[in-house]
């Protein structure tokens, strides 16, 4: 086997809620560590706050799937396929 998860600490996969307002209504979103800590620097990188990022990435993925027609907007599902595109952009392309 790969043997990837085995060397990472249990902390990374600890799901953690945080509390912010999107569009001026307030939710709580709840995630791995893991995604938090890409959310968190991706948003630095961005010179933006997490909750702002967060907002904008919300923003997108509602116009994106208004355009499919059976799919429903779930923010965390969202935010953890955004969080792997992120990942994957900033790696590059992968070899042929």
């Amino acid at each position: 086997m790969c043997k990837f998860l085995t060397d990472r600490h249990a902390e990374e996969f600890r799901a953690v809620s945080r509390s912010i307002r999107i569009h001026g209504h307030s939710t709580s979103l709840r995630l791995e560590v893991c995604f938090w800590r890409t959310l968190d620097d991706f948003a630095r990188g961005e010179g933006l706050t997490t909750p702002k990022l967060i907002e904008t990435l919300h923003a997108e993925a509602a116009s994106v799937l208004q355009e499919a027609e059976d799919a429903a907007l779930n923010l965390a599902s969202v935010l953890r396929t955004a969080c792997l595109l992120m990942e994957r952009a900033q790696r590059g392309p992968a070899p042929a």
